[in-house]
């Protein structure tokens, strides 16, 4: 089927916002993990012409090769959230590190036949390589300085939460191959995750802003589950126009609410200064204007 172009002079463009290039910058080492499985390929040619044991260990090499490039490239997208976030819990498991061990592994399986010294050095200075080029993953949890860890804590797993629904957002709706809808469910995307960093940069505002990373995100997930189900089978124009009315609705509202978390944010500012000025003119300080 034919695809509308949604260009930049398209009259029914969806550009996506400035703001997405500073939530999803891409990690520049993503192709280069693809190519480590692509390299272990030979393995797989020359792998039924050498005899049983042969065999054992070029499978074994290519699978522990093919596992390294993945979890490397998991470990890749994992640290690029991790950064994007101001407040962060570090990925749970270490896949670049396990990257690193597996693709060693399969280094020095691949060269064992040439002695287990061998295997052995081949497989080590692989493993290094790989961290040279792709780094360790992140050790630490990122918190906001001057925030206690429960409040850091509490902030990361509502955050985590709704990035999950999003990324089920995003999943389902690129099941249709409409570009259009994909581009508008990004630009929500982008929308939402401009409040995630007001919430990360102010905790306090988790408690008046839960209802819209809980509910409201779970609601948009659901919705957009059911729309693709339903075009699945028959394509439904009222459908597509009743779920693009409900993305520009919830748009809207994570905007005015993002607006006013920094209107509060900036008035919770201004007490603090008239608070602090006054606290220095009754200790006889008179602070520049």
């Amino acid at each position: 089927m034919a695809q509308r172009y949604g260009g930049q002079f398209s009259p029914n463009k969806s550009p996506k916002k400035q703001g997405a290039l500073r939530h999803a910058a891409p990690q520049r080492g993503r192709s280069r993990a693809i190519l480590l499985a692509v390299a272990a390929i030979p393995l797989l040619l020359t792998a039924f012409g050498s005899g049983p044991t042969g065999l054992a260990l070029n499978l074994l090499a290519f699978a522990s090769i093919a596992l390294a490039a993945w979890l490397t490239r998991e470990g890749l997208e994992a640290e690029e959230a991790y950064n994007a976030r101001t407040i962060s819990r570090r990925p749970a498991i270490p896949r670049k590190l396990f990257g690193a061990g597996l693709l060693g592994l399969g280094v020095g399986l691949a060269t064992f036949d040439g002695g287990l010294i061998n295997g052995l050095l081949y497989g080590a200075i692989a493993a290094g390589l790989h961290l040279f080029s792709f780094g360790l993953d992140p050790m630490r949890n990122k918190t906001l300085e001057g925030v206690d860890e429960f409040q850091n804590d509490r902030v990361a797993k509502a955050i985590d939460e709704a990035e999950r629904h999003l990324r089920s957002m995003k999943t389902a709706i690129e099941a249709t191959k409409d570009r259009v809808l994909i581009a508008r469910v990004d630009g929500f995307m982008t929308t939402a995750r401009e409040m995630f960093r007001t919430i990360e940069n102010d905790p306090r505002d988790l408690r008046t802003a839960r209802r819209y990373l809980g509910v409201y995100l779970q609601g948009a997930r659901d919705a957009t589950t059911k729309y693709v189900d339903l075009t699945a089978r028959t394509p439904d124009e009222a459908a597509k126009a009743d779920f693009t009315a409900l993305l520009d609705d919830l748009e809207g509202n994570f905007t005015a609410k993002n607006q006013k978390l920094l209107v509060n944010s900036k008035d919770d500012l201004e007490i603090e200064i008239d608070v602090l000025r006054d606290r220095l003119q009754r200790e006889g300080i008179t602070p520049r204007t």
